[in-house]
């Protein structure tokens, strides 16, 4: 399967993302032609090369009508102080994210509203618009939940806006170019200390920040500043599969997304992309032969083993010994619950031996995302490896859509499919 693996020992932000997904093509100017005719309003794509402690790689500048200087006082600086003057030449987006009341300043300001209107107008492959406002839809959450006021109510600052939705862009129509069965990440450095923003002094990271990172796992470190932005975070958030160590995979292209700022490690984000090894693992398969349990008595006891942690129960009809008609019991389970799945087999099933055979099996990767519906939020279940990819709706949140609209299941997923 194709994996991509981060590195993101120095944090993450939307510019090096950019730079480090984009060093895994083989015609990276191309790809930087083709963002630039986008036509995202007012923002221009440059590529440059930059060297971080001998290692040569890519900055992505993202000019916003026509000057960068502006763009810096966001993310793209991606700047981070040694020392504990928090001083910073820089700062990041979400001090440009501000409530309500702040529509008095000077510069125009949008909200998720204007940014959906923004992201229509790119005329972006479908999945690719939905990754775009998926991202910012986070950022907007975080906003949101850190001060205290509805999405509806956060909107975001002029530049910081196009600079956003540059890097945003980007990194999702790189994504969907690159096409990896999965994204593993390192543990993201967050920095340490604290970092100057329009609302005053605060902690890294960064209160929106620290809310998107919930459930990842970081860390901070030597290193005083903010190393990781929130729309770092975000993207992060949205295409990581999971985060961990670096798998065995066999590289075929490196990319390293440099920051702008030099510091004794590598201010860069890195990107191993390659083939991994198929997901295998081993399961038990403990089997018995039963005739003598009523369907019920039989119903119950599969109840009990699920309950109990079995990756699968099933029954098949079969002819026993005299002639007599039997059910073979089999359950499926992880080879550390197999004393608790003969416990519950002699204990629920009349039987008086149970088998046991060790198989290998070839799982899809699968992971579990919320969808947001007029019916309400459904689960859905995505699977992908060995080139292929699916998705299939939890039949618990169909049901329940199904009752309350007074509808069949085959009527909710073709209504699920037209939002």
């Amino acid at each position: 399967m194709k994996t991509l693996y981060l590195d993101c020992g120095m944090g993450a932000a939307g510019d090096m993302l950019t730079a480090a997904l984009l060093e895994l093509l083989p015609e990276p100017e191309r790809f930087v032609d083709k963002l630039n005719m986008l036509g995202i309003p007012g923002v221009e794509f440059h590529k440059e090369k930059a060297i971080k402690c001998g290692i040569t790689g890519t900055h992505m500048s993202v000019f916003v009508h026509g000057e960068e200087e502006r763009a810096e006082d966001y993310e793209h600086d991606h700047g981070h102080e040694h020392t504990h003057e928090h001083e910073h030449e820089h700062t990041h987006e979400h001090e440009h994210i501000h409530e309500h009341e702040h529509e008095h300043e000077h510069h125009h300001h949008s909200g998720m509203h204007e940014i959906e209107h923004i992201v229509a107008d790119l005329k972006l492959p479908e999945k690719v618009e939905k990754d775009v406002l998926a991202v910012y839809g986070l950022i907007a959450e975080a906003e949101s939940h850190v001060h205290g006021v509805p999405v509806s109510d956060i909107h975001f600052h002029e530049v910081g806006t196009m600079d956003a939705v540059a890097d945003i862009t980007a990194v999702c129509l790189l994504m969907n170019e690159l096409a990896p069965d999965e994204v593993i990440c390192s543990p993201v450095h967050v920095g340490s200390g604290q970092v100057k923003c329009a609302h005053g002094i605060l902690p890294v990271p960064a209160p929106a920040t620290a809310f998107i990172l919930q459930g990842i796992p970081t860390y901070g470190g030597g290193i005083r500043g903010e190393l990781c932005t929130p729309t770092g975070a975000a993207l992060l958030k949205h295409f990581v599969t999971r985060f961990g160590d670096m798998p065995m995979i066999k590289t075929q292209a490196i990319g390293y997304g440099m920051g702008k700022k030099d510091f004794e490690t590598a201010n860069c984000v890195r990107a191993m992309f390659g083939e991994g090894e198929d997901k295998t693992d081993t399961i038990l398969e403990l089997s018995c032969n039963v005739d003598d349990m009523t369907a019920e008595e039989i119903g119950f006891a599969m109840d009990c083993l699920f309950e109990g942690g079995a990756n699968e129960v099933f029954t098949i009809p079969i002819g026993m010994k005299k002639s007599r008609p039997g059910i073979l019991l089999r359950v499926m389970c992880k080879e550390q619950d197999r004393e608790k799945m003969l416990h519950l087999i002699f204990k629920y099933t009349s039987t008086i031996g149970v088998r046991e055979t060790v198989t290998h099996r070839y799982i899809l990767d699968r992971r579990i995302e919320t969808v947001e519906t007029p019916y309400g939020k459904v689960h859905r279940k995505i699977s992908s490896g060995y080139g292929v990819s699916r998705a299939k709706y939890e039949y618990e949140d169909l049901a329940q859509i199904a009752h309350k609209q007074a509808l069949g299941i085959e009527e909710v997923k073709k209504l699920l499919e037209d939002v």
